[in-house]
């Protein structure tokens, strides 16, 4: 990544900036860890790579100071408006970098039946063959840092390390944010640990030159030809969830791609709940949700926004943390309406990246607060005003902060232990026919759920926009295997849960024949989770569906809600038969797939929801 000077100069990809740090204070980023065999890979990584300088990360205060300093001499980064932002950087990344790539992401396992035809494979020789080429002589002139991270509480048996080497400042600052970066990964992982290997290199932006390419077996990531967020911050997307969901699997954990926050009732009585969306359909909001005038003694803390990896405990729970340590949110739509403790959050020591630029230093995008600007610099660095027709900001464009500018950040994120999670959500973007919210019968019928997720996409992954495709429990893009393995793997984990988790589905995008939606969203889902809540204490009514269990207008909050009729509400909870035939009948081209793998107890299900259905 590269920035220009000033607003009115050349996008950013085309200003060549230096890549090798200068006037380094003595002993900053010089020691090597005390780590046999980190240190062979190092030197493994140095012979290919041939930098010009290496620099070891420790995490340090006088360390960031530093790199910022350098990444705005670079031009990577440039201070925002210091009185308005305090400790903010612009970005901007190269006009083909903005999103994560899913066709040119690879699992490479030995036996290509073991990926499944949800991913992309490649045989792991071959790969490596292919990306050794590339990578030999990569850092020429440029500075190789290595970056170990935490995922994960300290000293919790979940967590797990990783060691990411890269030749990119804008994502040792970005890995600064998203993990507990540093010494304290060293000190976890000891003098002998198993750790997660990473190498990371831009290359020249090249996209025939991109690759993100996982080697499950040997629990390595090599990912070239990238600056971008999802595929070059290696602790994210590609360790704690593709290589995570494998290691989970071998382990016996699981890896999500889900949420976790924490509701306390009026009593004081907590619950946790994991919820899964894909990219950009809310997730975020969800995990910071403030609840309504209405809900007065009702706290929602936030654990994580994105990612969760859990286990059973002994009692029997499903028990989980948030492996990160930042936010790595979508700024458009983002404002004090939609998700008010994310704007807290990004008020300070935030990297933005792709959004617009104001005149007196500070950002915009669509979506936010107040009227447009009058004028501004886009993200590709080019004049805007309301009347261009461009967007100012990319519609993936994003911010990286810090979890502990959250203002609502759950006193339970560094619990070693983890929480036991009460209820697991799954969620998409549909306009019709899934409802606001069921239940699933049990577990086996949840994971029926989650499997036959199906979303409309989004600017988070490169493609075209508004098409339903499918996305069970929002892991299609980010599971390091077979997906009907990934299936039997959540069944299999459901028989070691004594006391398992409730499970929902939930649909806040439903629209009318009008094409407006019928749910206001936002806070008001807080009603939602209150039935859901009830349900898991055993206090809330339903009426059994085809579907599940879905809450009658008595069983269900409706008080000071507003802008939703009865028709809207019967609408919003309506199961049309012949909607639910159909989505059962595409679901079997998909199950086929994934045979001979796919469990059959989910097929079972199918069968059994077109028997209710009649």
């Amino acid at each position: 990544m590269s920035l220009s000077a000033s607003p009115s100069a050349p996008a950013a990809a085309d200003v060549p900036v230096s890549t090798l740090l200068e006037n380094l204070p003595a002993g900053l980023g010089q020691t090597r860890p005390a780590h046999a065999a980190l240190n062979a890979w190092i030197d493994d990584c140095i012979a290919l790579c041939q930098p010009e300088q290496v620099f070891y990360c420790d995490g340090s205060a006088a360390e960031k100071a530093y790199l910022e300093k350098e990444a705005q001499r670079m031009g990577v980064i440039r201070p925002l408006n210091q009185a308005k932002l305090p400790g903010c950087f612009y970005s901007r990344s190269h006009p083909q970098d903005v999103a994560r790539v899913e066709h040119l992401t690879f699992i490479c396992l030995p036996n290509k039946e073991d990926v499944g035809p949800t991913n992309h494979w490649a045989d792991p020789g071959e790969m490596r063959a292919k990306l050794t080429d590339l990578l030999r002589g990569a850092m020429r002139g440029r500075t190789m840092y290595v970056v170990p991270y935490l995922m994960g509480p300290k000293g919790s048996p979940i967590s797990r390390v990783g060691v990411e080497i890269t030749d990119s400042i804008y994502v040792v600052l970005n890995m600064r944010i998203m993990s507990r970066m540093g010494q304290v990964a060293l000190d976890t992982i000891g003098a002998q640990g198993d750790f997660n290997r990473g190498l990371h290199s831009t290359l020249d932006m090249n996209p025939e030159r991109r690759y993100i390419a996982h080697f499950p077996q040997t629990n390595e990531i090599i990912s070239v030809g990238s600056g971008y967020g999802g595929n070059a911050l290696l602790g994210k997307k590609c360790f704690a969830l593709r290589i995570g969901s494998y290691l989970a699997r071998q382990q016996g954990w699981m890896a999500e791609h889900m949420l976790l926050m924490a509701v306390e009732s009026p009593e004081g009585k907590k619950h946790y709940i994991a919820a899964a969306f894909p990219s950009a359909c809310g997730k975020t909001n969800f995990a910071m949700l403030i609840p309504p005038a209405s809900y007065q003694g009702w706290k929602v803390t936030t654990i994580g926004d994105d990612i969760a990896w859990m286990e059973v405990g002994k009692d029997g729970r499903l028990y989980a943390i948030n492996p990160e340590a930042g936010y790595f949110g979508v700024a458009p739509g983002t404002n004090y309406k939609s998700n008010p403790n994310a704007m807290k959050s990004i008020e300070k020591d935030t990297i933005y990246t792709n959004v617009a630029l104001t005149p007196d230093g500070d950002v915009w995008w669509e979506g936010k607060d107040g009227a447009p600007p009058a004028q501004a610099t886009d993200w590709l660095g080019r004049p805007w005003t309301p009347d261009s027709k461009e967007k100012a900001a990319h519609p993936n464009s994003r911010f990286t902060a810090p979890a502990t500018n959250n203002p609502v950040l759950a006193e339970e994120v560094e619990w070693p232990q983890g929480v036991p999670i009460s209820a697991i959500i799954f969620g998409g973007r549909r306009a019709g026919v899934v409802p606001l919210v069921y239940q699933a019968n049990d577990w086996t019928h949840g994971v029926y759920l989650g499997a036959t997720m199906s979303s409309e996409t989004t600017a988070a992954a490169a493609g075209a926009q508004g098409q339903v495709r499918r996305d069970p429990m929002a892991m299609l893009p980010f599971c390091g295997y077979h997906m009907g393995d990934y299936f039997q793997h959540w069944l299999d984990m459901g028989r070691k849960l004594t006391n398992p988790p409730l499970v929902f589905r939930i649909n806040w995008f439903r629209k009318g024949p009008d094409g407006r939606f019928l749910w206001p969203g936002f806070g008001e889902n807080m009603r939602v989770v209150e039935w859901i809540i009830d349900r898991c204490e055993g206090k809330a009514g339903a009426k059994e569906t085809p579907i599940g269990a879905m809450p009658r207008r008595e069983d269900f909050n409706l008080a000071g809600l507003q802008g939703v009729s009865d028709a809207d509400f019967d609408e919003l909870l309506d199961v049309p038969p012949e909607g639910w035939r159909k989505a059962a009948e595409e679901q079997a081209p998909f199950f086929e797939s994934l045979a001979p793998r796919f469990p059959q107890e989910l097929e079972a299900e199918r069968q059994k929801l077109l028997a209710r259905l009649k």
